[in-house]
Order: C-alpha cells, then structure tokens, then sequence
C-alpha cells in the first residue's frame, strides 16, 4: 500500500483481479508498456516513476573510458514512452510482424530523425 491503494482496489481500476497484481509486483509475470502506462495513470504517477532505481545510462556502463566518448544519457525514452504518442507508436510497431519492414521503419525513422544507422 505504497501509495495508499491496495492490490485489490488497484485490480477493480485495472480490470484485474488482485492475484494478478501480486504477480506484476512481484515479477513473476512481465507488465507491458499499455498495461503499465495505465497503471501510472490509475496511481496518479509518472509512467518514470516505476523506472526511478533503475541505473542511468552512465551508471550502468561504468566509468568513462578515457578517449572513448561518453554513454548518452537515454531517459528520454522512457519519458517518451510514459507519452499517449510513446505508447501509440510502440503499439503500432509491435503489430507489424514482418522483420524487413520492422527494420525499414527503424531506418526510416533514423533517417527522419538525422541519425545514422
């Protein structure tokens, strides 16, 4: 009851029974990003703030490397995933099942976003 909800209250919001929130808290099952986009929503939080222990970018790759440019600081994903744009995307691209395409879509969205690939 972290933020004053218990697993069953959360499940009625949710659609689910408090059995499988019990399973999503304690990992036994995955939480996909719809699933846990609206439980930020249901709980009044960022979608960031189930990511707030997860390492940064330069914690998780270590030290710099002397001569070796820096790790990027990523948290820009997950705060575009926590966007109703974020998640419509990452719907989208998920339906499409053909790898060729998959791959043309992340070139072309390289290319629009002046990345190379």
């Amino acid at each position: 009851m972290l933020l004053g909800m218990s697993q069953e209250k959360l499940g009625e919001h949710l659609g689910l029974t408090f059995q499988q929130v019990q399973k999503y808290e304690k990992g036994v099952n995955r939480i996909g990003a719809s699933r846990l986009f609206d439980l930020a929503k249901v709980l009044g939080v960022p979608v960031q703030f189930f990511y707030d222990e997860a390492p940064s970018g330069a914690q998780s790759a270590g030290a710099a490397t002397p001569g070796f440019a820096e790790q990027p600081d990523e948290s820009y994903v997950v705060d575009f995933l926590g966007t109703r744009e974020g998640l419509e995307l990452n719907k989208a691209f998920a339906r499409v099942t053909d790898p060729k395409v998959r791959r043309s879509i992340v070139e072309l969205v390289r290319a629009l976003a002046g990345e190379e690939s």
